[in-house]
């Protein structure tokens, strides 16, 4: 209503976890306390999950208590509870557990499963905007005592997109538990862009890149000072009012994420100099893509008619018969899924997914294929602390397919999975949609 007083929104915590009557399971800690033994050969006893749900609304603890069941719980193998820490509920926990650790999204990373708890919340709570963000929290019962607590949260974590804390039995106790609260994005204020000073030596464009986290090296940061140097680029530049020799830290941005090694695949379009060690043979191969995969598909085409599209449209097309042809489109997503497992192999199957409906007047997705690369799930080697263990990683990157694919309504209906030590610093996830 115009000139009402606007509404205020208040933070709302609900909490819910499994029932443990008999016959009952924690899944989600049973889950954990079988990959911690798998993966580490740790054995961290007893493990319970709570799931949390930070609810920004107009609504009161009063209003959503009642609907709790509706939205967030299953009575019949579940408990809910509104503003009430479970952790410190003597009928769940009469002993405090050894250790906590709660799991939740950084400000501004995607939360899917807030995003679907907030669509059956504004179901029933439809007055005003709201948002919700979730969290899990995993208590160790009896956690032995030479299991390190920072290691130990950080095998349930990824720091990339989530935050944690821990909590101690003898914090808990004493009343001085810590809680994640809502993760409240920083306020963007806008600026204008930044004019970027290419005219640098070679040591100041390498730390200019660096500094930038450009990923450029020095070759390709003289290339961009050189396309800036160029008198037409500046004539056009100047025409339409923008710095004419050098670039805004937005358009240098740009041109590095576009120029990466996810975007550009330099790798596959570099020339190699490869040497047999078994056969002394020595020769040089100037891009695997345009040899080893352009030139074969071009050469077949000259062979067969039923190539009708390739290296133009969003997949490849072939002839199925007078009526009917099939869209293919396979890439990979190796970097992403090494730095987050499970969202770097889900944005791989529906970006393929989304290429094939864009091919031609657009086609229809029918059935999802894959191929992974990883080191040994029995890995019981040192590992860098920047990677995370070859079994996680399988388990992520599966995760992120099935979800991605399968429950999305397009079955994966084959694949293989390879295991080799050399694939421990990076996966190699290709993801294929027909």
């Amino acid at each position: 209503m115009f000139g009402s007083e606007p509404m205020t929104v208040q933070d709302v915590r609900v909490e819910v976890t499994p029932l443990q009557t008999e016959g009952m399971r924690d899944v989600l800690g049973d889950v954990v306390q079988r990959q911690l033994i798998a993966d580490h050969g740790i054995d961290v006893g007893k493990v319970r999950s709570i799931r949390g749900y930070l609810i920004r609304s107009k609504y009161t603890a009063s209003e959503i208590e009642p609907r709790v069941q509706d939205i967030f719980s299953d009575p019949i193998i579940e408990f809910g509870a509104t503003n009430t820490s479970i952790l410190e509920d003597k009928n769940f926990f009469p002993d405090a557990p050894s250790l906590t650790v709660t799991v939740g999204f950084k400000p501004g990373v995607t939360d899917n499963p807030g995003a679907a708890a907030n669509d059956g919340f504004k179901v029933l709570f439809p007055e005003g905007d709201s948002s919700i963000s979730t969290y899990v929290s995993y208590a160790f019962l009896q956690l032995p005592s030479d299991v390190d607590h920072v290691w130990l949260a950080s095998t349930l974590f990824n720091g990339l997109i989530q935050t944690s804390i821990r909590t101690t039995k003898e914090e808990l106790e004493s009343g001085q538990a810590s809680y994640l609260a809502y993760p409240e994005r920083p306020t963007i204020e806008r600026q204008a862009p930044s004019i970027i000073n290419l005219e640098l030596g070679d040591e100041e464009l390498i730390q200019l890149s660096n500094d930038g986290l450009l990923a450029l090296n020095l070759n390709e940061m003289q290339t961009i000072r050189n396309h800036y140097r160029n008198e037409n680029t500046r004539e056009i530049r100047t025409s339409v009012g923008i710095s004419p020799d050098a670039p805004t830290d937005v358009e240098l941005e740009c041109l590095a994420q576009t120029w990466s090694e996810h975007c550009k695949h330099k790798i596959f379009a570099s020339k190699i100099h490869h040497v047999d060690t078994e056969t002394n043979e020595d020769t040089v191969i100037d891009s695997i893509f345009k040899t080893h995969i352009m030139k074969p598909t071009h050469d077949m085409a000259k062979e067969v008619d039923w190539l009708l599209s390739v290296f133009h449209d969003n997949s490849g097309v072939i002839a199925w018969n007078d009526d009917w042809s099939i869209c293919m489109k396979a890439e990979t997503h190796n970097s992403p899924s090494a730095l987050d497992p499970y969202g770097g192999a889900m944005t791989g199957i529906v970006g393929v997914n989304r290429d094939i409906l864009g091919t031609g007047l657009g086609a229809r997705p029918i059935a999802n294929t894959d191929v992974f690369c990883f080191g040994p799930p029995d890995w019981g080697g040192d590992l860098p602390s920047t990677l995370f263990h070859p079994s996680r990683v399988l388990r992520g990157v599966h995760a992120g397919v099935r979800v991605g694919g399968n429950e999305s309504g397009i079955p994966t209906i084959n694949g293989s999975i390879v295991f080799d030590e050399r694939y421990i610093g990076k996966p190699l996830v290709y993801c294929g949609t027909v």
